[in-house]
C-alpha cells in the first residue's frame, strides 16, 4: 500500500459499508475485511453469519470469505492470513476489545488507526454518493416544510420531537438519528435534545433533525423557529446568523482552507457583537456519518475539493434566555458550492 501498510483491518461500520457494502450488525463476534498488501482481500466471518454476508453487497465483490466456527479463534485465524507484517491498521471505530484482541495475535505488528487511508477516500464523494446525500437532503427539508403542524404553544418539546421523528421515517429514513427541539432557554444548548418543557407563546425553538436513509447516506438540517412574536433580544442577533451563514456557503468553493469557511462566519458575528456567543464550530462533514470529515473549524487546513459535503451551521447561544442555529448540507463544486437543503432561512414565525 502507498502508505506503508501492511494490511487493513474494518470491522462492522461506516467503514466496511463504505469499502463492501455490508452493512454488518456489530456484535462480540469477529466480522472483519482484511486488506493486504500483498494478496487479495478476505473477510473473516462468523459461520452463523455467512448466508447474510453472501446476501449482501459483499457477496458480489467475489471476495474470498474466512468462516470461524463458535470454538475457533477468529483473531488467531486473521492473524494466519498475515504472515510477517509489520504495520497494520484497525478502522477507528473498531471496539477497543477487538483492537486488544488483534494486538495480542499480532505482537510485533504496529498497530494504528485506518482513518489517516480511508478518510482519503470517504470525504470526497462520487456522483451516486452525492445523489443519496440530496435525496436525504430533500427529505429532511420537506420534515421542516410541516413544522407548523407540530410546533404550536401548549405542547411539550418531547411531543413534538416524536411527531419529528414519525415524520423523518415516512419521508423514506429508515432511522431517525436525532431530533433536537430545544425551546426558549433551551436553545442556548447546542446540543440539548427533548424535554418535557412546555412551550410557550414568544419562543424562539432551534429544531436540528437527521437521520439515515436505506442507502446509508444521512440528512442533517436546522432551522430556527418563533412561535408567535419572538423577544426583541433574540431579534437583534438573527438577522447577522442569517449573514454568517450566507457568508460561510459563499466561501465554501474549491481551494478554499476549511478554516477559511469557518473564519467567514465567525468575522460576521464577531463585527456583530454576537462573535463570543458562537461557541462551536461551524461544520462538519457528512456522509455515511453524521459527523465525518473534513471538518469546518479553526485549525483545519484542509483544502477543499470538488465532491466534499460538510454543513455549514453557525450559531448563537445566550444563556439563560434563547438561542438560534441555522444548518445547511453545502457541496463543494467545481466553480462554488451547492446547497442541498433548500428550505428558507429566514425566521419562520408560527401560530403561538
Amino acid at each position: 500500500m502507498a502508505a506503508g501498510l501492511d494490511a487493513l483491518l474494518v470491522t462492522p461500520g461506516p467503514d466496511l459499508r463504505y469499502l463492501t457494502g455490508y452493512d454488518a450488525v456489530a456484535l462480540e463476534r469477529l466480522t472483519c475485511l482484511v486488506v493486504r498488501a500483498v494478496g487479495d482481500p478476505v473477510v473473516v466471518v462468523p459461520q452463523l453469519e455467512v448466508a447474510a454476508a453472501l446476501a449482501s453487497p459483499i457477496g458480489e465483490l467475489g471476495l474470498g470469505m474466512l468462516a470461524w466456527g463458535e470454538t475457533d479463534d477468529p483473531y488467531a485465524l486473521t492473524a494466519a492470513t498475515l504472515p510477517g507484517v509489520n504495520r497494520v491498521a484497525v478502522d477507528d471505530r473498531m471496539w477497543a476489545v477487538k483492537a486488544l484482541a488483534f494486538r495480542h495475535a499480532l505482537p510485533d505488528a504496529e498497530q494504528e488507526a485506518a482513518g489517516t487511508v480511508l478518510r482519503e477516500l470517504r470525504m470526497r464523494k462520487d456522483a451516486a454518493e452525492l445523489e443519496a446525500l440530496r435525496v436525504a437532503a430533500a427529505a429532511i427539508d420537506r420534515v421542516h416544510a410541516r413544522m407548523g403542524e407540530w410546533l404550536r404553544a401548549g405542547r411539550t418539546e418531547r411531543e413534538v420531537a416524536k411527531d419529528i421523528v414519525d415524520a423523518i421515517l415516512a419521508e423514506g429514513h429508515v432511522r431517525a438519528d436525532f431530533a433536537i427541539v430545544a425551546s426558549g432557554p433551551n436553545g442556548a444548548s447546542p446540543h440539548h435534545e427533548v424535554s418535557d418543557r412546555v412551550i410557550a407563546a414568544g419562543d424562539p425553538v432551534v429544531v436540528d433533525i437527521g437521520g439515515t436513509t436505506a442507502q446509508g447516506y444521512c440528512s442533517d438540517s436546522t432551522r430556527t423557529y418563533a412561535v408567535g412574536e419572538p423577544p426583541e433580544d433574540f431579534l437583534a442577533y438573527y438577522g447577522a446568523l442569517q449573514q454568517a451563514q450566507e457568508a460561510a456557503c459563499a466561501a465554501a468553493g474549491p481551494g478554499m482552507p476549511c478554516e477559511e469557511v469557518d473564519r467567514a462566519s465567525r468575522e460576521v458575528l464577531e463585527e456583530a457583537g454576537w462573535g463570543d456567543l458562537f461557541i462551536h464550530r461551524t461544520g462538519h462533514g457528512i456522509g455515511l456519518e453524521t459527523h465525518e470529515d473534513p471538518y469546518i473549524v479553526a485549525g483545519n487546513r484542509q483544502l477543499l475539493e470538488p465532491g466534499m459535503a460538510f454543513s455549514v451551521e453557525p450559531g448563537v447561544y445566550v444563556a439563560g434566555r434563547h438561542g438560534a442555529r441555522i444548518e445547511d448540507i453545502v457541496v463543494c463544486t467545481t466553480d462554488g458550492a451547492e446547497r442541498l437543503n433548500i428550505q428558507p432561512r429566514d425566521l419562520a414565525v408560527l401560530g403561538g
